[in-house]
């Protein structure tokens, strides 16, 4: 009968219990880890919309905005 059994299924569902745990603490930190990384280099387009946005600012002047803008663009 299956309570004869019941020792090895009790820990067979406790050991996929804990495979399943860890299993789901690596994927979340591995999901955390990869949120908005700091070492990601911006695409070209979006380092120049905050160069335009720098010197619409007025943060740059215009020279600086094009020798930045060529720069990118190389």
């Amino acid at each position: 009968m299956w309570w004869d059994h019941w020792p090895w299924m009790f820990v067979g569902f406790w050991g996929l219990f804990w495979v399943a745990l860890v299993v789901g603490f690596v994927f979340l930190v591995k999901w955390i880890a990869g949120q908005g990384r700091p070492g990601q280099t911006p695409k070209k387009d979006d380092a120049l919309d905050i160069l335009k946005v720098r010197y619409a600012r007025g943060e740059i002047n215009k020279e600086e905005f094009e020798q930045k803008k060529k720069d990118l663009m190389s």
